[in-house]
């Protein structure tokens, strides 16, 4: 009676043991689980390759300089094709910046927050000039010189990209990128009035 007593205890205090020990192995596998999914994550942060890395750089800053020189076009230009061209420069941009902003936090890329050497040069420049010299400045370089570089980076990059998101950001701002070159060309050659207002209408449909 006293054995059956004592078997009866030990066989409870096995299967708590066993119990608890379930529990503890629990604990452990999702501690573990939890780890390996954070380095997982940076895992795949750590396989952006430098072309893709430098493709969100290059987006970010081409972006930030064309709202930059679109604002500085609005409040300096008289000509009213040349301010409806700034602020859809502002606009696009705005808004493709927003989204390489995005996409950067996501990739664990930081982004510059001020222009470089050359784009603060340029909107230095622009500063220092005025009515139709401005104007024919902001349209040849912030225009026409300045999305023909970016469409160059952004045709090369999409070329190159071995991120799938990085590609996608790439190829969605080239489409933009040719509009506004060619709306930029337009106001040069002074074309813009014959076809300024279906560009203007496009807008909204660029997005």
């Amino acid at each position: 009676m006293q054995k059956n007593q004592i078997l009866k205890r030990l066989m409870a205090v096995s299967v708590a043991a066993a119990m608890f020990g379930a529990v503890g192995a629990q604990a452990q596998t999702s501690q573990q689980s939890g780890a390996s999914s954070t380095a997982a994550t940076a895992s795949s942060d750590a396989k952006l390759t430098s072309a893709d890395r430098k493709a969100i750089m290059d987006m970010g800053m081409s972006n930030m300089a064309e709202v930059e020189m679109g604002k500085l076009a609005q409040s300096k230009s008289q000509n009213a094709e040349v301010k409806a061209f700034a602020q859809k420069m502002v606009d696009d941009h705005g808004k493709a910046l927003t989204e390489v902003q995005t996409l950067a936090q996501s990739k664990g890329v930081t982004l510059p927050t001020e222009l470089d050497a050359k784009h603060k040069a340029m909107s230095a420049k622009l500063e220092k000039m005025s009515g139709d010299a401005f104007d024919k400045a902001y349209v040849k370089q912030g225009g026409v010189g300045a999305h023909k570089e970016t469409l160059t980076k952004l045709q090369a990059a999409s070329k190159g990209a071995k991120d799938p998101e990085v590609k996608g950001q790439v190829d969605k701002m080239i489409p933009v990128v040719q509009e506004h070159l060619k709306h930029a060309e337009q106001l040069a050659q002074g074309k813009s009035s014959s076809t300024g207002s279906s560009g203007a209408g496009h807008t909204g449909s660029s997005h």
